[in-house]
């Protein structure tokens, strides 16, 4: 009869506290001068001078896009356009302002008749609450016109400090920098005003800007980064100032 022979069973090697904890850490990031991002060359102010005038001679007056007949209108028309397109609005707002064109208009045609104006805009239901609560405030504290400082206009249901911008620079003619996610962009891409925040970017571009462009501004910023210095796919070949871009991407 065959001798059955059995091999000894493998050895159990013995699981430490610091074997566990070895094999389980994680491998250690590799540092290299390739991750550190590149600094930009800071703009001179005679490459920034030289940018807004480009811009001025293309477009002497540039015009916001929002359409309106007075700062009331102006002021509605903005806190609509909050996560909206300029062009959706004014679809609504036209057939609006000539029913309600005043704060005591507003109200007179109340919160549910206002939705019904304003329902192909995105979170038309807050903001038709909003577009009421302020025309009530502007009658009871402001005696039904539109306020001129930035903390008066803040104030106001739905008004925000790019509100406030928009409204004091277009009906009043203030020298404001009104950043949307446009502006935010150009001033980030160019290296005009890196931000990590809007009022960076707005604080940065009111800072570098000459006193001669100011009124102008924040439409030339907006308009260049709505049709050419586009999201996805900026288009360098046809832009004003390509050869003073600090963008490290631009493709020409």
């Amino acid at each position: 009869m065959a001798k059955i022979i059995r091999k000894p069973a493998p050895r159990k090697v013995a699981v430490t506290k610091k074997t566990a904890k070895t094999a389980a850490a994680k491998p250690k990031a590799v540092k290299t001068k390739a991750l550190k991002p590149k600094s930009t060359k800071p703009w001179t102010p005679a490459e920034i001078h030289e940018v807004f005038s480009r811009f001025r001679k293309a477009n002497p007056e540039p015009r916001g896009e929002l359409e309106h007949v007075n700062p009331f209108t102006l002021l509605v028309a903005v806190v609509l356009s909050a996560q909206a397109t300029d062009a959706g609005v004014n679809k609504a707002t036209r057939a609006l302002f000539e029913v309600a064109d005043t704060p005591q208009k507003m109200l007179d045609l109340g919160e549910e008749r206002l939705r019904e104006y304003i329902k192909t805009i995105g979170l038309y239901r807050t903001k038709a609450r909003n577009v009421i609560g302020l025309s009530a405030k502007l009658l009871s504290e402001f005696g039904g016109e539109v306020p001129r400082t930035r903390a008066e206009i803040e104030s106001l249901p739905g008004a925000g400090r790019k509100t406030a911008n928009v409204v004091l620079n277009m009906a009043f003619g203030e020298h404001t920098m009104a950043v949307d996610t446009h502006v935010f962009r150009v001033g980030n891409r160019t290296g005009l005003a890196p931000g990590k925040t809007p009022l960076e970017v707005e604080l940065g571009l009111e800072k570098v800007i000459p006193s001669e462009f100011m009124l102008h501004a924040h439409h030339w910023l907006i308009l260049h980064g709505r049709y050419t210095c586009l999201a996805r796919k900026p288009r360098c070949e046809v832009c004003l100032i390509n050869d003073l871009c600090r963008w490290p991407e631009k493709t020409v």
